[in-house]
């Protein structure tokens, strides 16, 4: 609720009434405390409140909090809406920062940066999820299928909303492509398993190595729940479709990723050639040039030569840029404007070399990049004893033995319904995209489950305003460097394959990076106002709160715009 609504009428805008300034005389303009949407929230696709965590540890002096008290609470925001700040702050390509408004001044937020230093504290701290109190516990028992982040951030919500949840999940532990498709060096293990036992903790059971369609029916689940989650995902790589290409020698991305990660051994030539430009390509030639592990545990290096095939040009790349750049740097060669037509075997059956097709770029496709087109005649051959294709990735709806969802890509609408009675989803398995989006999904899907469960309808968030880098008074926020993760060096990288990459930002580095935050369209007690006011219309509030720290007299305005001009965060508009 804005600062100055009243609480028995919120629908109505602040001071909805001509105020009278000290000469006696209505003023047409009255100042309204209007909190509005930052584009880094908006742009979040788990609806996180990047705002808030990031503001409660910039001003916790003048919250009255200490540095603890802040990072908790911090914590908690993020929470609400993401179990998982650890690891995503670890693996998402935050999406937020790339339309930060500080971008226009001098670079974004380091916000995913920020994110991480945030869920390493309540791994730290052993912070508990938060419980709403909505009236359970309840009765009613929902099922979730699939454990990777769609199911899980479905499984916490409804858990924390008192519902019991059992969640099951085919492969041996759990996280889905977390786990086995994020190499171990991207995120730890131990990271993923912190935060899911948290999950646990909530009283959310998981039956690991139990598939659905083979140890338990979904007709049984039918049965037994009264309403179902299908977060399946997408683990099954797409062939090539090219000659040549059915026999040994040949994995999918997905493949490939899962028994690394599975500890399984993979065996792999001198040469490696993956085809595609997206994260899972990348994750699976930097794995080749990593390890695997044997049956003993007993690490193994690859050490291959890798190169990666795209067919169009790095511009287009979907891949994470970081992500390219360290590839590039452990020697991992990327040859653009290539697309393998044939595959060519020896006698004995194996992988000797693969035909490749030079491309250029035409006009643009379905997906807004430009498409490749061949060139005529420019063909080339290109040695490789083992190829990882990453093209895409589909679901395996198939083997849930369900007539009623089929065996193709599932469809829901926003709030997960799949217009089959008492069945939900979302995740990779109704469209492949970033871990984020599995949890809003996943988020979604259990609010509008807890309100069917309830007799009732699902109720999006109210609309706010927006606020754009045009409302913003740049130059009043001091210049600040962005922070930067400290990364290691590529020969250490390679030498210990293991062991995490990408080592963050520190704490001490945290706490000047929120203080970059420009607070859009919410009050950070600037205090312009309060000074530039002469008739003294702002008070300051004795004991304030997130976002409220001044209160106005209308009665004393004279509509001189000072306040609203002054503001730098685009918090107080005139009406």
């Amino acid at each position: 609720m804005g600062l100055l609504k009243k609480k028995d009428d919120v629908k109505k805008p602040a001071f909805a009434f001509a105020s009278k300034g000290s000469g006696g005389q209505l003023s047409p303009l009255r100042p309204v405390q209007q909190e509005k949407l930052p584009p880094c929230t908006d742009h979040c696709p788990s609806g996180n409140d990047i705002r808030g965590w990031l503001t409660t540890i910039a001003l916790r002096e003048k919250l009255g909090l200490t540095l603890e008290q802040a990072l908790t609470k911090a914590w908690y925001l993020e929470v609400e809406t993401n179990p998982f700040p650890a690891i995503m702050g670890r693996v998402c390509p935050h999406p937020c920062e790339r339309h930060c408004n500080r971008k226009e001044k001098d670079g974004a937020v380091a916000i995913n940066s920020v994110e991480r230093v945030i869920g390493d504290w309540g791994i730290q701290q052993n912070l508990p999820l938060p419980r709403l109190d909505e009236g359970g516990p309840f009765a009613e028992r929902i099922a979730v299928i699939g454990a990777g982040p769609a199911g899980l951030s479905c499984a916490y919500q409804l858990a924390r909303r008192g519902y019991g949840v059992s969640v099951f999940e085919s492969l041996p532990a759990v996280g889905g492509m977390l786990r086995y498709g994020i190499p171990q060096y991207r995120l730890p293990r131990h990271i993923i398993d912190a935060e899911v036992k948290k999950i646990e903790d909530l009283g959310v059971e998981i039956r690991c190595g139990v598939t659905v369609g083979k140890d338990v029916s979904f007709a049984e689940l039918r049965r037994d729940f009264q309403a179902i989650f299908v977060a399946i995902g997408a683990h099954q790589g797409k062939n090539l479709g090219v000659p040549g290409e059915d026999g040994p020698g040949l994995w999918t991305g997905t493949e490939f990723l899962n028994h690394v990660n599975a500890g399984k051994r993979v065996e792999v030539g001198p040469n490696v050639v993956v085809i595609g430009g997206g994260d899972t390509a990348i994750d699976a030639a930097r794995v080749s040039k990593r390890v695997t592990m044997d049956s003993a545990a007993v690490s193994k290096r690859l050490g291959a030569e890798v190169t990666i095939l795209y067919r169009r040009t790095r511009a287009e790349m979907p891949a994470i840029e970081r992500e390219i750049e360290e590839a590039l740097e452990e020697g991992i060669r990327i040859e653009y404007l290539a697309a393998p037509v044939e595959i060519l075997r020896n006698d004995d059956g194996s992988v000797r070399a693969m035909k490749v097709q030079r491309m250029t770029l035409g006009e643009p496709d379905s997906s807004g990049r430009r498409r490749p087109v061949p060139i005529p005649g420019d063909v080339y051959e290109l040695p490789v004893d083992t190829i990882i294709t990453a093209v895409s990735q589909q679901p395996d709806l198939a083997r849930l033995g369900s007539e009623e969802l089929g065996k193709d890509w599932l469809s829901c609408d926003e709030w997960g319904r799949t217009g089959v009675e008492g069945v939900w989803t979302g995740g990779d398995n109704i469209g492949l995209g970033l871990a984020t989006i599995s949890i809003g999904q996943g988020a979604k899907a259990a609010q509008a489950i807890a309100a069917s469960l309830r007799g009732g309808q699902p109720k999006a968030a109210p609309a706010r305003p927006k606020v754009g880098p045009e409302r913003i008074k740049m130059a009043w926020y001091p210049d600040k460097p962005r922070a930067e993760r400290a990364i290691r060096p590529a020969a250490e990288r390679l030498a210990k394959p293991l062991e995490e990459i990408d080592l963050g930002i520190t704490r001490e580095q945290a706490l000047e990076e929120v203080t970059r935050c420009f607070s859009c369209g919410k009050c950070f007690a600037c205090e312009n106002c309060w000074m530039y006011c002469q008739n003294n219309c702002f008070t300051k509030i004795a004991d304030p709160h997130l976002g409220e720290f001044y209160k106005v007299k209308l009665e004393l305005c004279d509509g001189c715009k000072k306040c609203a001009e002054e503001c730098p965060c685009g918090f107080l508009d005139l009406v």
